[in-house]
């Protein structure tokens, strides 16, 4: 039986304000069975957040050893000893931590990985150092429980279950337990910064509090391992939905000798290793970074939503961070998991691709849309509308088709419905890939003319020409469009160069005449310091997301246009590091360390990204130059433990504040998107082509275009006044209706049955040719109610 000591609470109630803690990690693991629902990270050679029961879920801030010797010193791991991580192996997620005394008297060595099995997290140690030394040394493990992704409101326990005294946690019905190999001879459970073991012994060197419980708060729990017998021990941190479920687990996976849990590990991660292509010949460091880039997209996978692959198992600036930002990065964005699976896929991993277009099918809303981001059960997190993230599940169904991997799920009615969503919501996007501007973006663009070709296609395999062609002509409307919205033809950021493409042209997309021009506009950049100007002419902030129009193959790599814009960014965003090029997302970006160097609060400054260096490295293949100087610095970019930074340092060393030119800042690492454009980026140097590149949009739009159709589009949500002679007129609504219209300001009318979609579109066709003067008048005679439209609307001829 449990019995709850609970007799002696500690003082100090609730404790300092909760923080999640630092992002850059050094190390994430987690088994590779799926019974193992659990995930580690380590951050400055502790054990940070640890993920149960889905990979979503954050259950802890951190899990360290204090050491003292009672009466002369006090360290904790993480703030007072020198810390080395090192991977165990290349084909998996275990990892060796020596933490050091920096006289040199001492050392911690630690190998962390999860039971192969049980939901639990296994920290074999051993203490090394002089005889006598570390005779006198006192060792307590200290872990402070954010059960249920939040610092407040934890709860913890002494408890004494079958002869052994443990400490235990739970907030919500989620438990928590921390044992080990030997006794503890002295346990407390207090209030971060008020009763807590840290502060205990900061006090005087010595543990004097014993507190058997602590509720309602931000708790640390502390115990006292008895080292007389042993400097080498394994301690277990397992979970449970109760507590019995926690402790049967712990005790379990203790019982297990650790070199045999180690040996399991390792072999179940070698089974990932089936199929895999030996791109590490492509690499600069013996394929280092691409197998443990494998290992992680892996890891990032849920267990209990099969399919689910998160941005990142990391809280950017979590050390700045409280309960009120509960998502981070361990959210589902479709951008992200569709260019994770992508990357398995380049690798040759296809089983987890497939299991991801089939969630993504059960994830989608009724109306065809994604949510900007969600829980892996499919709970909306953010509300923004993203077009981008709308077309990649179709990308990703066609990548499949095309590599020929068999599908039994039909997926079928999910790209009618999120092509549908495409038509019926843009052209204009709410937000685009950075997810702070709406209006014209070409690397929305980009991807929504893509992912309709490709929807497209697959409706026509399914015998439905009619509704194909009209897929494949609101992608014309897009592409013959793209350079009128988002090319600027007074440039000023690079002499001589007045043409060249912008990072978005703004406009509300509830305005329904839209401002469709990249010369006028002001672009609100968020995230700037207090006091710096927060709008900028449209045309004057750039980045390279017109290089998804090339990656497609919408665009060529030559074209003059492309070729300016290249010459922009590389003049305006461009960083030099000592291992190779970066690129900041756009100039003025306020996402990012300050300028200080310390961390992000609502401001800052946008620093370099490696993933655009994977970019950049794809456009280079595309225009057949050399693609060495990206991998290898995308590999140099990498920690020592083989993680990507989404941000690395821009700018001089600045020890104080620990960031260094190249170097991690303290936004996500790893970021799954750069470890996937890594491993594309090898694979397409591999295939002498560019991976994401789509055979079928470049010969519709990059050979004679002869199939294309020059559209110009009137929608209730883009009520257009003007259309160019040559053009098709196309009028959408979203209900049957009859267009009663005029070509001579009403002398004579027509009146025009609207053609119905499977895509929840209805239209009508007016071409306009080059002699037309007049401009064209029209109104709707709406089928189902019987009712007018009750005014007119107006296109002018030009």
């Amino acid at each position: 039986m449990v019995k709850i000591i609970g007799q002696e609470q500690a003082f100090g109630s609730p404790g300092i304000e909760p923080r999640w803690a630092h992002a850059n990690k050094e190390a994430v693991g987690t088994a590779y069975f799926t019974s193992s629902r659990v995930w580690f990270t380590v951050c400055k050679g502790v054990v940070t957040e640890v993920y149960h029961p889905t990979v979503d879920r954050p259950q802890i801030r951190d899990l360290q050893y204090l050491i003292s010797d009672g009466k002369s010193f006090f360290h904790d791991e993480k703030r007072h000893l020198e810390s080395k991580v090192e991977q165990m192996w290349t084909h998996g997620l275990g990892y060796r931590v020596t933490n050091s005394d920096p006289q040199g008297r001492y050392a911690a060595i630690k190998e962390v990985i999860a039971d192969p099995h049980l939901s639990c997290i296994l920290q074999h140690t051993k203490l090394i150092g002089e005889r006598e030394f570390i005779s006198q040394i006192q060792l307590y493990a200290l872990c402070a429980p954010h059960l249920e992704v939040g610092g407040r409101g934890n709860n913890g326990y002494v408890i004494e279950v079958a002869g052994h005294r443990i400490l235990t946690a739970e907030k919500a019905g989620r438990w928590m337990v921390l044992g080990a190999t030997v006794p503890f001879s002295r346990l407390s459970c207090g209030y971060v910064g008020q009763s807590d073991g840290w502060t205990d012994l900061a006090d005087n060197f010595q543990m004097d509090w014993e507190f058997d419980c602590a509720l309602d708060g931000n708790i640390a729990l502390t115990g006292q391992l008895n080292l007389n017998e042993s400097h080498e021990f394994t301690l277990g941190l397992a979970f449970g939905t109760t507590l019995h479920n926690a402790i049967s687990t712990l005790f379990q996976s203790l019982n297990i000798p650790f070199q045999q849990q180690k040996q399991h590990y390792i072999e179940q991660w070698k089974r990932s290793r089936q199929g895999i292509k030996p791109l590490e010949n492509i690499s600069f460091d013996d394929g280092n970074l691409y197998h443990h880039s494998i290992s992680l997209l892996l890891a990032h996978e849920d267990k209990t939503y099969p399919g689910a692959l998160i941005a990142s198992l990391a809280i950017p600036w979590g050390e700045a961070k409280d309960d009120q930002d509960q998502g981070g990065y361990h959210l589902v964005w479709t951008r992200d998991m569709v260019s994770s699976v992508s990357g398995l896929l380049a690798a040759g991993e296809t089983e987890t691709a497939v299991r991801s277009l089939i969630y993504l099918a059960t994830s989608q809303q009724e109306d065809g849309g994604f949510a900007q981001n969600f829980w892996v059960d499919g709970q909306p997190y953010w509300k923004g509308i993203q077009l981008d993230e709308v077309g990649f599940p179709i990308l990703l169904a066609w990548l499949l088709h095309q590599h020929k991997i068999p599908l039994n799920f039909d997926i079928y009615p999910m790209i009618l419905r999120a092509a549908g969503y495409l038509i019926r919501h843009g052209p204009a996007t709410q937000q685009e890939r950075w997810e702070e501007n709406s209006g014209y973006s070409p690397s929305t663009l980009a991807s929504n003319i893509a992912a309709l070709i490709c929807a497209a296609q697959f409706v026509r395999e399914h015998g439905d020409e009619v509704t194909a062609q009209f897929i494949e002509e609101y992608a014309d409307f897009l592409e013959c469009h793209v350079e009128v919205w988002t090319v600027t033809t007074e440039g000023t950021l690079v002499p001589g160069i007045n043409r060249h493409y912008i990072r978005i042209t703004p406009t509300d997309i509830n305005n329904p005449q839209p401002k469709e021009n990249p010369n006028q506009g002001t672009l609100l950049i968020s995230s700037q310091p207090p006091g710096e100007p927060a709008e900028f002419p449209a045309k004057e902030i750039v980045d390279a997301g017109f290089l998804q129009l090339v990656r497609y193959g919408i665009r060529k790599p030559d074209d003059p246009i492309i070729v300016d814009s290249v010459k922009v960014i590389d003049a305006v965003l461009k960083v030099d590091t000592p291992v190779g090029p970066c690129w900041h997302r756009y100039n003025y970006d306020g996402y990012g360390q300050q300028e200080d160097g310390s961390p992000y609060t609502g401001w800052g400054k946008g620093r370099a990204w490696p993933l655009l260096t994977g970019e950049r490295g794809h456009y280079e293949l595309a225009v057949g130059g050399d693609v060495k100087t990206y991998i290898k610095a995308m590999e140099g970019f990498a920690s020592d433990t083989c993680l990507l930074p989404e941000q690395v340092w821009d700018e001089g060393d600045r020890p104080e504040s620990h960031m260094y030119l190249g170097k991690p800042t303290g936004s996500a690492m790893p970021l799954m998107w750069a470890h996937a454009e890594y491993i594309k980026l090898l694979r397409s140097n591999h295939d002498n082509q560019v991976f994401d590149f789509i055979p079928e949009v470049a010969n519709r739009y990059l050979a004679e275009r002869q199939e294309c159709k020059l559209l110009e589009m009137w929608k209730f949500n883009r009520q257009i006044d003007k259309v160019k002679k040559g053009y098709t007129l196309r009028i959408h609504a979203l209900a049957s209706f009859r267009l009663h219209w005029s070509q001579d300001n009403w002398q004579t009318v027509k009146d025009t049955p609207s053609t119905a979609t499977k895509l929840g579109v209805d239209f009508v066709d007016i071409s306009v040719s080059n002699n037309q003067q007049q401009p064209i008048n029209f109104t709707f005679f709406w089928i189902e109610s019987s009712k007018w439209e009750q005014r007119d609307y107006t296109v002018l001829v030009e």
